[in-house]
């Protein structure tokens, strides 16, 4: 028999509950960050991309009217998006080889793996409407998988984060997972709950796992309480306009859809056509250049870090979180290494010069397809085929191409208020050394690591050896805290790099000064 007591500590328990719940929301309400009203983005100083983008369409459609010749792919449609606008939108060869139809930017092909992101997209999306959290266990959402057996005692529960990033620990499963494509949900479910085999311990190391983002795609329709493909369209694919994209090959008009072939015994051959599916979120969507360019775009748009409303889907800054590689690994490609790593249904990679670009391929039967974007440059390129399993482009020779002509360039970083306070101060401290300007610039350490005497001695003797100053150059700043600059003098330069502290009124910390004579 329940007491009164019991009951009390029930209603106590649930009160203490709401108010944690309330609190919590309370919490993430209250905490909005204030921002520097002064901030300036970074931008184009001289921008004629689009320009120049255009200028090479002759020379782009030769090159892939030549690839698709010499790699037997029945048709092509590719295009190249700068910011919010695609510049080019072109395509060659035919969609259909019965029908003769020639493939269009229009034209609607599935592209297979490059939906992945999509479905990470929509788990950031529930993620920052506070309906997830990256760390739960998938056993949370998905019953199933609380019964898996681990490879080794010590291995860690997997998490959302592992299936976002392929560290789950489940084997590479491309030809196997190709064809589970149209399977129904209770098989995804069947197949947990028979267990998972394992090839690695999870987070340990990336593997690419189809499995895991059709589990993914799972946890979406369990967590929004709608089919996995509905939350897609109106959560992503109608907030970006992208009004021509399918999951079901039955749907899309039949002058628009792209047939799958496969080039055997020197002609081309069909491919089953495969329905969607349980495995949808891992690669089921089927989409045109002109649609997919405004997601190209969207990613794009979430740099560079910037004031400004919000505009798209999800937020900006988690946008750029699906774009920071986990797990990184270095590859040696020739004369410069490449930095790579998996995002959040994305793939990451920075060169040894310091270039980033973001891809993602997809290949099923009867298809291939590809995507990159440079965040830097403001510019994504894009290309679908209709052959099985293959590269739809030659991409070595597009990127040369796009260096070639001068049209990736990066963003100018301007110069912080507070940036150019302390050069303007500094060039008059280093030639001066004016007692009110070194108690009110120079850092707390700046003396202790190394003493007054050295340092002053070090700079006159610089400027002794650089002669009569000429000219200050322009502050060429790192990031808002840190730059250089010159002081051209009549027998040479003094280059100068300055570090400031993180306090509100951002002292020098660090101050370098070298000369370089003349020839």
């Amino acid at each position: 028999m329940k007491t009164p007591r019991h009951y009390l500590a029930i209603l106590v328990t649930l009160i203490l509950l709401s108010f944690s719940t309330h609190a919590q929301d309370k919490k993430v309400e209250g905490t909005a960050p204030t921002f520097s009203q002064d901030y300036q983005k970074p931008v184009f100083e001289i921008d004629q991309r689009a320009e120049k983008i255009k200028e090479i369409l002759p020379e782009l459609e030769a090159l892939m009217a030549k690839y698709a010749k010499e790699n037997h792919i029945p048709g092509i449609s590719y295009g190249i998006v700068v910011d919010n606008e695609l510049v080019i939108a072109s395509s060659t060869g035919l969609l259909d080889l019965a029908k003769n139809i020639p493939a269009e930017t229009t034209s609607s092909f599935r592209i297979a793996s490059m939906t992945k992101s999509f479905t990470a997209m929509a788990i950031m999306d529930l993620r920052d409407k506070g309906k997830i959290s990256l760390n739960d266990p998938v056993s949370k959402y998905v019953p199933e998988m609380a019964k898996i057996h681990y490879l080794t005692e010590d291995a860690p529960i997997i998490d959302i984060e592992n299936l976002l990033t392929m560290t789950a620990g489940f084997p590479e499963d491309n030809p196997w997972g190709d064809r589970q494509l149209d399977e129904s949900d209770q098989m995804l479910l069947d197949l947990i709950s028979a267990g998972i085999s394992f090839s690695n311990t999870p987070s340990l190391q990336y593997e690419y796992s189809n499995t895991g983002f059709a589990i993914l795609g799972h946890i979406i329709s369990k967590v929004s309480g709608q089919p996995y493909q509905e939350y897609i369209n109106e959560n992503i694919l109608l907030p970006l306009g992208m009004t021509h994209t399918y999951w079901e090959i039955d749907d899309v008009p039949n002058k628009e859809l792209a047939i799958g072939y496969r080039w055997e015994d020197e002609q081309w051959k069909l491919e089953p056509m495969l329905h969607d599916g349980a495995f949808g979120s891992m690669g089921g969507l089927i989409t045109s250049i002109e649609d997919f360019s405004k997601y190209v775009s969207f990613h794009l748009s979430a740099w560079p870090a910037r004031n400004g409303a919000e505009t798209g889907p999800i937020k900006r800054s988690s946008l750029r979180e699906m774009q920071t590689p986990q797990f990184p690994r270095l590859n040696n490609n020739g004369d410069c290494a490449i930095m790579s790593g998996y995002g959040f249904g994305l793939g990451i990679s920075q060169n040894c010069n310091g270039i980033k670009w973001v891809s993602h391929g997809g290949a099923l039967p009867g298809f291939g397809s590809n995507y990159r974007f440079f965040p830097e440059f403001g510019i994504g390129i894009m290309a679908f085929c209709n052959l099985t399993y293959t590269t739809p482009w030659p991409l070595a020779e597009i990127e040369d191409l796009l260096y070639s002509k001068g049209i990736m360039m990066s963003r100018s970083l301007p110069v912080s208020e507070i940036l150019e306070t302390r050069k303007n101060q500094l060039v008059i401290l280093i030639q001066t050394g004016n007692k009110a300007l070194e108690n009110s610039i120079l850092a707390e350490n700046f003396f202790l690591d190394r003493s007054k005497e050295h340092r002053y001695a070090e700079y006159k003797a610089i400027l002794a050896q650089a002669g009569e100053i000429k000219n200050v150059t322009t502050l060429k700043p790192s990031n808002q805290l840190r730059g250089s600059f010159t002081l051209e003098g009549e027998n040479g330069d003094v280059d100068i790099f300055f570090t400031l502290t993180p306090e509100k009124d951002p002292k020098v910390q660090q101050l370098d000064i070298t000369f370089e004579k003349k020839n």
